[in-house]
């Protein structure tokens, strides 16, 4: 449960608490009933909490109290301190808390629905790509004598041919890994439950046979190809190059 409800009810924030014992609980069901991701939930969970103390220390008495211009003020101040898409992701984060307290009928109206954020345009992706001699180097530097060799090369591969996210990658089963028209494809779980699925190139379906093999899983159906943990030194290489990689 711990890791389902970031903010427990003992550290409830003093303005939710002030609004009556409804109000506490609303506020918690919404990081544990209303978000799924554990990512979103942390970072909703640090705006809120940021968000009521910085409210109660300019004297607003409960969450109820909360009026636009207190969002718009702290918004404003954030601005100042950090780069757009995080101002604007915490205005997110309490917007979709006070929704969730509008439809728990603990406050009347949304006061941050009519806040607007900073501008932040991205007109190009800025993360910066491995050339193909890059990443043939990466995956040549790997050591293929053991499994755990074998292991990171298929994860780094996978994210090399695929774009796989890492999460996506590491949440694969070796039932993700199938024999379609003849040739290796590979099922990948995305956010939201979305699974998306495609051919191999002939370099990955190289890797992921040599560590299903190697590692001797081709009759576990339902194993997992690398556990998080497991899978620790490959994913630190991996983010060691701080760059992602085009299909090749």
């Amino acid at each position: 449960m711990n890791q389902l409800v970031p903010i427990t009810a003992s550290r409830v924030p003093k303005l939710a608490a002030a609004a009556g014992e409804q109000a506490g609980m609303r506020f918690l069901e919404f990081f544990a009933a209303n978000i799924r991701n554990p990512h979103t939930r942390r970072a909703y969970a640090r705006a809120a909490d940021e968000f009521l103390a910085w409210c109660a220390s300019a004297g607003v008495p409960s969450i109820g109290a909360v009026q636009p211009v207190h969002v718009a003020t702290w918004i404003e101040a954030g601005t100042r301190e950090l780069a757009a898409p995080s101002v604007k992701q915490r205005l997110a984060g309490i917007r979709h808390l006070f929704d969730w307290l509008v439809t728990g009928q603990v406050v009347p109206v949304n006061p941050a629905a009519s806040v607007r954020g900073p501008r932040h345009v991205v007109t190009c992706g800025q993360t910066p790509v491995l050339d193909p001699a890059e990443a043939r180097a990466l995956l040549d530097s790997i050591d293929t004598s053991t499994v755990v060799g074998l292991r990171d090369r298929a994860l780094i591969g996978l994210m090399v041919y695929s774009f796989a996210r890492i999460g996506a990658a590491l949440g694969m089963a070796v039932e993700d890994v199938f024999t379609q028209n003849r040739r290796l494809w590979v099922r990948l779980h995305e956010k939201g439950g979305k699974r998306h699925a495609m051919p191999c190139h002939h370099n990955l379906e190289e890797y992921l046979t040599g560590y299903l093999d190697g590692a001797g899983l081709r009759g576990d159906a339902k194993g997992r190809r690398s556990g998080r943990r497991a899978a620790a030194p490959a994913s630190s290489r991996a983010r060691s190059s701080r760059k992602q990689t085009p299909m090749r």
